[in-house]
């Protein structure tokens, strides 16, 4: 015999919202009971900025992981629009469930056999992220379903997209679209080319299978994929979706930012526990010094590094910071930092000495000097070869 109906239900006296009711209020019990794992804020790497808030290096998680803070505001907005498109575009009006979505999931894969099109929200996705489950079973699944309600009753429709773009998979040790953008495009995802934003939009789906720098072709195609998928929801025109299908995806994943790497180990000892340090320095300028520092370096000859400090006259602020040639040059002693080693001043003062003797008529270029041995009270100085030159004028 079948279950009772609603109609028998309420001949004995128990309406169809009253049960409604009550199984809300157990899932309300089991929601209290068993809390998702939202913690206030997510572990993402320590990050060292410039005075415009460009990043200049950044610290991996303890996990051996890049992963960056974002906001909607770190990101295109283009890129959001699409990744709605894309994966759950009843995303600002469903309570962390579309079960229009989960019914042509199921329809569909009733039909063909197989699964063709997924029923997961990004609420479902980020509990997946949170708490990634252990099988592929449909306990495991109506788990996920009632961690994305408890998800969306927790936090706003922002935070949750704002915790996706922080914790999706884009490959090896990539979370978040910062860190793919930074690694694939060489730049923060504020601004994206339209094939750009399709190709992150592509990747976290299946991030090891479609990675541009393992798999160019597969990546390609999961870009093309997106691309086709906007046009037929209204995001794009047929000509900017063909336009953009043309560009080339790299196959190069780019190192992350690593300039400063003195003055960010310095940022990070004063104040381990802060995950963003803003320094007083300008990106291009110090970029700029430390190919200037490693040039030098190279034309002195081995064993030997260069320092150099650039401060604004008007102010005094530093605005590029070198500490060695190399910081992962062992044979320069790279990880010394020579701005704050502490050594003998002379050299330092040598060109103030010089430029105030000539300011002041004491000295010309051709006045002759003795570079000669001397004892002042025990101190006998001596050049950086260890050698003297004897008579010599003020230019050479």
């Amino acid at each position: 015999m079948g279950g009772p109906s609603f109609r028998t239900f309420a001949i004995a006296g128990v309406s169809p919202l009253a049960l409604t009711r009550a199984g809300w209020a157990g899932l309300e019990s089991l929601a209290r009971a068993f809390p998702p794992p939202l913690p206030a804020k997510l572990t993402t790497s320590t990050e060292v900025v410039d005075r415009d808030g460009a990043l200049l290096r950044a610290f991996a998680t303890p996990e051996g992981r890049w992963r960056f803070a974002t906001t909607l505001d770190d990101v295109d907005p283009q890129l959001v629009k699409m990744l709605i498109a894309y994966e759950d575009k009843r995303f600002w009006d469903h309570e962390g469930v579309d079960f229009i979505a989960l019914g042509r999931a199921a329809t569909q894969f009733l039909t063909n056999g197989r699964i063709v099109s997924g029923g997961s929200t990004l609420s479902m996705q980020l509990a997946r992220l949170m708490e990634p489950r252990e099988s592929r079973s449909f306990g495991s699944k109506l788990k996920q379903l009632l961690r994305a309600v408890q998800i969306e009753r927790r936090l706003s429709k922002r935070d949750i997209l704002e915790r996706y773009l922080t914790l999706a998979p884009y490959g090896g040790n990539l979370e978040g679209v910062r860190a793919a953008s930074l690694a694939y495009f060489g730049k923060e995802p504020k601004r994206l080319t339209v094939s750009e934003a399709a190709l992150l939009v592509a990747l976290p789906q299946l991030p090891e299978r479609r990675r541009p720098d393992r798999n160019q072709a597969g990546a390609q195609a999961a870009r093309n994929r997106v691309l086709d998928r906007m046009v037929h929801a209204d995001v794009l025109t047929e000509r900017e979706a063909a336009s953009a299908g043309l560009d080339r995806v790299s196959e190069v994943r780019l190192p992350l930012p690593a300039l400063a790497a003195h003055a960010a180990n310095v940022a990070l000892k004063a104040d381990p526990s802060m995950g963003r340090h803003e320094l007083t320095l300008k990106k291009s300028v110090q970029s700029g010094l430390e190919v200037v520092a490693r040039q030098a370096a190279q034309k002195l000859g081995p064993r030997v590094s260069v320092a150099m400090v650039l401060a604004d006259a008007k102010n005094g602020e530093i605005l590029g910071e070198v500490g060695s040639a190399d910081y992962f040059d062992a044979s320069r002693s790279g990880w010394i930092d020579m701005t704050r080693a502490v050594r003998s001043p002379g050299s330092t003062l040598k060109p103030f000495i010089y430029g105030l003797a000539l300011e002041q008529g004491l000295v010309a270029q051709e006045t002759m000097i003795e570079d000669r041995p001397a004892d002042f009270a025990g101190y006998r100085p001596k050049n950086f070869d260890m050698s003297y030159q004897g008579d010599v004028t003020v230019r050479q």
